[in-house]
């Protein structure tokens, strides 16, 4: 049996993060790194597997939900602005030390677009325009209902439309977007940190074990089993954490279950169509759609190699995992989380629908989804590819079952030493956000001596840059400057 200090299941960018921040406050501490796939950084953070979208609230209409006549909240984008100003800070001062290498292999400048359709999308995009263009977060955005600068703008999408679709339109541009490949990044930032790493190796089960959490895991090339031990483990293998969760009996997810939904998307590389279009382009989700159904046309960097990439169209599997079990949802459901699934499938009729009509989709179907975007857009340019499977979070909540919805929740064992994570988007924009959580409920004994430390790495660190937009100012400048996000490709 061998034993560690920390031990990190999953190898994707959470526990990078995580790994990196621990690396910082206790570089005396020893990290053993598991992965149950070949390489790191291959399931969810694998930039085929997820949006690559630097989420900052600056195009994405689930972060500013309408909530009554004539008004709207934008607490969520802000939030999620603010840390994804964390994230580029850390992985800014990392460059900065020489320990990720050219920024441009995992991070580019890729101006982010809101894109309104119909009446009701438009007075939508007004509100949040409205609300957002003075914000110090969101400063430089513009809106626009000019079909002559919509072409200008996004050729792909505006140049050939017919000038007699009748439909109002609108776009909203901020040009300071990203687009990222988390894959690259995470294996940058686990080589950045030295810890032990063994891929192919599958966590089977965990248990308490005194002051310690006792792993079994499987070297699934030696097809033989060994104990790992550790004071603090942290669950970070996306939709896998929940049945490591249950394996340990930890009270606080016992009805807990979860939802899994797979996305498929449209995919080119044809010169022509790249030439026409360097955008994100996000617009509304269709009804009883998930949060991780909201239609994008996105440009994607990918090995040195630029696409366009349109959907999510969801699909559906059992598996927990791209690369998971056909067993994983049946072997999830207990005693205990079988009346939260249930109710759950009885309160998300339209979400039910909604799944029900994505699996019943042609190929015409879906070619008629991307022309709502790309109105010349032919089917001999595109492929469908399959994305990332994701895990939605399925919980009692004001005392009936339900689908937990958009977000990240981390969970933290009332036995101590034990953090998970469950959800999806956007997770891995606010990677360190959310593992600063993980340190705050894990050590709160420690966190008060590690903050100085954390502050240095992290200017903003327990500062809300809302109210601080000097601050903002210069950390924008800094982190465009060490990340080479300068460029204007508006």
């Amino acid at each position: 049996m061998s034993g560690y200090d920390v031990v990190l299941v999953g190898g994707g960018i959470m526990s990078a993060t995580l790994g990196v921040l621990l690396r910082r406050v206790r570089p005396d501490w020893s990290i053993l790194v598991l992965d149950r796939l070949d390489g790191l950084g291959l399931e969810s953070s694998s930039p085929w597997n997820n949006a690559g979208t630097g989420h900052a609230g600056l195009c994405e209409f689930n972060y500013t939900p309408l909530t009554g006549a004539g008004s709207i909240d934008v607490s969520g984008a802000v939030a999620v602005g603010e840390q994804f100003q964390l994230s580029r800070q850390l992985w800014a001062r990392l460059v900065e030390e020489g320990t990720l290498g050219d920024p441009a292999g995992f991070i580019r400048p890729v101006p982010h677009y809101s894109f309104a359709h119909g009446a009701a999308g438009v007075a939508h995009l007004r509100l949040r325009y409205a609300a957002l263009r003075d914000h110090p977060l969101f400063e430089g955005m513009e809106l626009t209902t000019d079909r002559d600068v919509m072409a200008r703008w996004l050729p792909l999408m505006f140049a050939g439309r017919s000038s007699s679709e009748r439909a109002p339109m609108a776009v909203c541009r901020t040009r300071g977007g990203t687009d990222v490949d988390y894959g690259v990044l995470t294996r940058r930032l686990f080589a950045a940190m030295a810890v032990e790493v063994r891929t192919g190796h599958e966590v089977r089960a965990l248990r308490r074990d005194g002051r310690s959490w006792l792993l079994r895991v499987r070297d699934l090339h030696g097809a033989r089993e060994h104990a790992v031990r550790a004071p603090f483990v942290f669950l970070g293998a996306g939709g896998g954490t929940l049945p490591l969760l249950q394996s340990a009996n930890v009270p606080e997810i016992r009805d807990y279950g979860g939802f899994p939904i797979s996305g498929r998307f449209l995919r080119t590389d044809n010169p022509e169509l790249l030439a026409r279009h360097h955008a994100k382009v996000y617009s509304h989700a269709e009804r009883g759609a998930p949060p991780l159904s909201v239609p994008h046309l996105d440009t994607r960097v990918v090995d040195g190699r630029t696409y366009l990439m349109f959907g999510p169209f969801a699909a559906f599997s059992p598996r927990f995992l791209k690369r998971g079990r056909l067993s994983d949802l049946p072997r999830s459901i207990t005693p205990r989380n079988a009346g939260t699934l249930l109710g759950a499938a009885r309160h998300h009729h339209d979400l039910l629908r909604y799944l029900v009509g994505q699996l019943a989709l042609t190929p015409g179907g879906r070619l008629r989804a991307l022309r709502r975007f790309a109105p010349d857009a032919r089917a001999r340019d595109w492929e469908l590819v399959t994305a990332g499977q994701r895990v939605q979070v399925v919980k009692r909540v004001n005392g009936r079952g339900s689908i937990a919805g958009f977000g990240t929740e981390v969970v933290t064992s009332a036995h101590g030493g034990l953090a998970a994570l469950l959800g999806a988007s956007p997770g891995a924009s606010a990677s360190v956000a959310i593992m600063l959580d993980v340190l705050e409920r894990a050590f709160p004994d420690h966190v008060r001596d590690w903050r100085p430390a954390l502050r240095d790495l992290l200017p903003s660190y327990g500062l809300p840059l809302a109210n601080h937009p000097d601050l903002l100012r210069a950390i924008t400048s800094r982190t465009t400057e060490a990340l080479g996000l300068g460029a204007d490709h508006g």
